[in-house]
């Protein structure tokens, strides 16, 4: 999955650094090793105490690992497997003065990352109240009153960067270093100097005995490819078209290896926008696809984008749908009873903020996980659906798994239960979801649900939605309105 993630973030922005976080802990070099495998260009190693000014007391001083520990474990883990060249290192947690900088660039950091100390430099007083609104420096709130005791001025940050870069010159020299990149890596150079309680630190300041790179050689970690996408050839002539506010079709056939189709198009399409001096016309941008679509179809799709695709997905349809129109429609046998088909994969309308999803035929788990504002019918789920959605709509014309709702705490679902078993065998997360009937939900809501279901027959040419409409004075009744309860 994080792999599929790295490729898709990269496909929609390809001149993106792709970073992954790690805690440090025990294991995180065989962890670092596999997002290096995954091709991320930089990891961080994150430590020192276990959260943040608004964290709770007991985390901060007592949930944390040191840094070092993990670092250290990532830099030896890399460069016995060949891969440290590959990716670069980073660093937070607690950093503040040019000795840190050195110990971390020693132990095979790359990069410093800062936060409390720049923050102090502003002026925070660690008042801990971050999450408070209260912050009595005027940093961490948004009230008017507070505000106005910010003291803080970029002159400050700068000042801090300058005499911490002047401190971290001055070890150099002391110690026969050129320059900060020649200290990368050379672990050899530490020793320990105390011995507190027994602590034995020679597995962390271990230098390792494998050839090869100790820091990063400053190309991207990027997949070999061997073949173009299918979708790399339709993006400059779909950006052409949007610029000229004409409409642009594709027809194409799809295969399992075609992965994150769309995102490509979606991506130049957000970065012409945003570069725009004046309002652009709305994309007009169709792509007619026949086949099986591999991971993240439609992932990014933004508004003025469709994707119609006769076949079926596999996991991440629609991930982060951002205003796009996804139609899968079901072909052969699985056309003519589409209720009973599998016709996308897990993890559809993962962190979708817009758009719609119309699909004749059933999807896996986790549907509609962190979706925040696409709305979306298919024809039955697996379990967890709606798990942590905050916003949308979703249309389930079938039968769902275990835990409906978990942890979702806006939007709306409706579920046909055709035998009423979804409310009787305890599918839905009563803790989270309030269920209504079909009668309580009220005229609009009933109205917009009869539309949604016309819209996606029209779209998908769905033979279960049919047949749903054709009886819809009995089918109607059989629907179930899911509503989230208040949350303290």
């Amino acid at each position: 999955d994080l792999a599929q993630l790295i490729h898709d973030l990269k496909h929609v922005n390809p001149r993106a650094a792709v970073g992954v976080k790690l805690v440090s802990s025990c294991g995180v070099g065989t962890v670092a090793a596999g997002v290096a495998k995954a091709y991320a260009d930089y990891i961080v190693i994150a430590g020192n105490t276990g959260g943040t000014g608004a964290a709770a007391l007991s985390s901060i001083k007592y949930a944390g690992n040191p840094w070092e520990l993990g670092l250290a474990e990532a830099q030896q883990v890399l460069i016995e497997n060949g891969m440290r060249g590959r990716v670069r290192l980073r660093t937070d947690g607690g950093l503040s003065t040019a000795r840190d900088i050195l110990v971390a660039a020693l132990l095979g950091a790359d990069e410093f990352a800062f936060g409390t100390a720049v923050l102090v430099t502003l002026g925070c007083d660690m008042a801990r109240q971050c999450h408070l609104n209260s912050c009595p420096t005027g940093i961490a709130t948004q009230k008017p009153e507070l505000r106005a005791k910010f003291r803080g001025k970029p002159e400050h940050v700068v000042q801090f960067f300058q005499q911490l870069a002047s401190e971290v010159q001055q070890l150099l020299a002391r110690y026969g270093l050129p320059s900060l990149e020649a200290a990368i890596g050379r672990a050899d150079l530490l020793e320990q100097v105390r011995f507190d309680g027994g602590l034995d630190l020679k597995p962390m300041l271990a230098v390792a005995t494998e050839e090869g790179a100790v820091r990063w050689q400053g190309d991207r970690n990027d997949r070999p490819i061997s073949r173009p996408a299918v979708d790399e050839a339709w993006v400059v002539p779909a950006i052409d078209a949007a610029k000229q506010g004409m409409p642009y079709r594709v027809h194409s056939d799809v295969a399992n290896r075609d992965r994150a189709i769309g995102a490509r198009i979606a991506g130049e399409l957000a970065l012409l926008k945003s570069r725009a001096e004046a309002p652009l016309p709305r994309p007009d941008i169709t792509l007619n696809l026949n086949g099986t679509a591999g991971q993240s179809f439609g992932c990014f799709a933004v508004d003025g984008m469709k994707l119609i695709l006769e076949g079926q997905a596999n996991d991440f349809v629609g991930k982060g749908l951002a205003g796009g129109e996804i139609i899968l429609r079901a072909r052969g046998l699985a056309a003519q009873d589409s209720g009973h088909h599998v016709i996308l994969g897990n993890v559809a309308l993962y962190g979708a903020t817009s758009g719609t999803l119309f699909a004749a035929g059933r999807a896996g788990e986790r549907f509609a996980v962190r979706n925040s504002g696409a709305t979306a019918v298919v024809e039955g789920i697996g379990d967890h659906g709606c798990e942590y959605m905050t916003g949308g709509m979703a249309v389930i014309l079938g039968k769902t798994g275990i835990n409906f709702g978990a942890g979702m705490t806006g939007g709306i679902a409706w579920v046909y239960d055709a035998d009423g078993s979804f409310l009787t065998t305890k599918r839905c997360h009563e803790e989270f979801l309030a269920p209504e009937s079909f009668e309580q939900a009220g005229e609009h809501a009933q109205m917009q649900l009869h539309e949604l279901i016309e819209a996606h027959v029209e779209r998908s040419n769905s033979s279960l939605a049919k047949t749903l409409l054709a009886d819809w004075a009995n089918a109607s009744q059989k629907f179930i309105r899911l509503v989230p309860k208040p949350q303290a």
